[in-house]
């Protein structure tokens, strides 16, 4: 089939309408964003039963936009909810239903620092097919060649164009009208996360929270499990309910997580509270290619704060088996993040981060002062791409260690880190010493000891503590002044 020869079909053209009420923009928003999601789908469903396709059916996300003409600097204690330069700044939008706390936050704090309305209306982006039929659980969209006719020339699909990082790596440029970018993300974008994250993690992106813990190993999952089901005998603590992957609920300390029939590369746990409070748990597995992974997809969902509680190898004699490691600095030789974010931007710690991990440890292990100090190490962690760097030639490693003043190595916290700083989501890490392979205590089974058991298990509990104080913190902190560069947009 020619695509050339069908014509074009769309849902009825809409003026856009400026709105003063947050609510109301997003109201609107999810009207034009259902409706065209319901054009596309509609049409497929009929394509996939077997009816000819008449036309080239095409759709469009929706957009917010503002314009202000003020040079007055906005009022604000926050580092996002206002742009810097007079213009006009444009974002399309998806999935308002699953963002909607977030886009009434992002335009009343426009419309308070900029005393503007905003306008919503349609994008002149196409929306794929993909996308538009992603929340249908029953649908597929099918390789190209399975169909009786070629998809491309019936629907849109995804665009390398705007699926890309280009405004949160800071290159990319204002539209040919002069639009400037108002989200860190275009609309395709997230859709494209959002449907890797159910990939990867076996869990809707609707269940993910607000706090996200990344770990290494499955004795943290089993640690989280307990404590979600221990939180949930307790309502005053405020959680809700218990996610697991394969989107199986529970809301009571006894309910039932059948084990999946095939676990999913990245699982994922939500431990939920209201307004996505609460916190979740996913096991990246090993390697930076993962820990890039995850946090690439987990980024469009805007997090307050993310951190690592995982395993390292200790670098220094004095430490023992089972001491935590919180970074203050990243040696980064992961590789994988080298076109993003070069070797040279420096990875700062966060000083509200370092201090609630700092607290976190002093509360669960019940130590103060140098018995705090004696099992807690504050140091550079170095993060590589070779698990077996320890069998190849020692001198070269060794001594950029050595240079770095290097405590820790892992494979995980400075690719975390750094996907944290770029994507502007507060960041930290904390590590448990599980090996020190410099010192001949290679991680082999029957090497633990009790103590380091007692902090492994103590370990988990620490970065649900830390996350609690972080939630507890007014977003003026949290969402610190360090994440943002010279012009950033106003969305968070």
């Amino acid at each position: 089939m020619n695509h050339k020869q069908l014509r074009l079909e769309t849902p009825p053209l809409v003026e856009r309408e400026y709105f003063t009420d947050p609510q109301h923009a997003v109201d609107r928003l999810r009207g034009l964003y259902d409706q065209a999601a319901n054009f596309l789908t509609q049409h497929f469903l009929r394509a996939l039963g077997g009816e000819a396709p008449q036309a080239r059916y095409r759709a469009f996300y929706p957009e917010v936009r503002l314009t202000t003409t003020s040079h007055v600097k906005a009022d604000s204690r926050l580092a996002f909810g206002h742009v810097t330069l007079p213009g006009t700044y444009a974002a399309t939008i998806t999935r308002p239903d699953l963002f909607a706390n977030y886009l009434r936050e992002q335009f009343a704090l426009l419309m308070r620092n900029h005393g503007v309305s905003i306008g919503v209306g349609v994008s002149d982006t196409p929306m794929p097919v993909h996308f538009a039929v992603a929340t249908r659980t029953d649908l597929n969209v099918p390789q190209e060649g399975v169909l009786d006719f070629s998809l491309r020339d019936v629907f849109d699909v995804p665009d390398l164009n705007t699926v890309n990082d280009d405004i949160v790596n800071g290159v990319a440029v204002p539209a040919p009208d002069g639009t400037q970018q108002l989200a860190p993300f275009t609309a395709q974008r997230v859709d494209y996360s959002l449907a890797r994250l159910s990939h990867y993690t076996a869990t809707a992106a609707e269940h993910f929270q607000n706090f996200v813990l990344f770990t290494n190993y499955q004795f943290y999952v089993d640690e989280f499990e307990a404590f979600a089901r221990a939180a949930l005998a307790n309502p005053a603590l405020g959680y809700s309910a218990f996610v697991a992957p394969g989107n199986q609920i529970i809301d009571s300390p006894d309910g039932e997580i059948l084990p999946l029939p095939k676990m999913p590369q990245m699982p994922s746990y939500h431990l939920k509270r209201e307004g996505s409070q609460g916190i979740t748990l996913v096991n990246i597995g090993v390697g930076p290619s993962n820990a890039k992974t995850a946090t690439d997809h987990i980024a469009v969902l805007r997090p307050h704060a993310w951190l690592m509680v995982g395993h390292c190898a200790g670098l220094r004699n004095s430490q023992s088996l089972g001491d935590f490691v919180l970074a203050h600095a990243y040696l980064r030789e992961d590789n994988v993040l080298n076109d993003d974010l070069p070797v040279w931007v420096p990875v700062p710690p966060l000083a509200e981060v370092q201090v609630a991990l700092e607290e976190a440890v002093a509360e669960i292990t019940q130590l103060q002062g140098y018995e705090l100090k004696r099992i807690m190490r504050t140091g550079t962690v170095a993060t590589i791409d070779n698990r077996n760097w320890e069998l190849r030639d020692q001198s070269g490693p060794i001594h950029r260690l050595s240079l770095s003043r290097a405590i820790a190595l892992d494979m995980e916290s400075a690719t975390i880190a750094a996907n944290g700083f770029r994507f502007r989501v507060p960041y930290g890490t904390l590590l448990c010493v599980s090996d020190k392979p410099l010192h001949g205590e290679l991680k082999l089974p029957g090497m633990a000891t009790d103590f380091y058991r007692t902090q492994v298990s103590n370990h988990l509990l620490i970065g649900v503590r830390a996350m609690e104080k972080l939630r507890d913190m007014p977003l003026s902190r949290i969402h610190s002044r360090k994440l943002r560069s010279f012009h950033e947009t106003a969305f968070m």
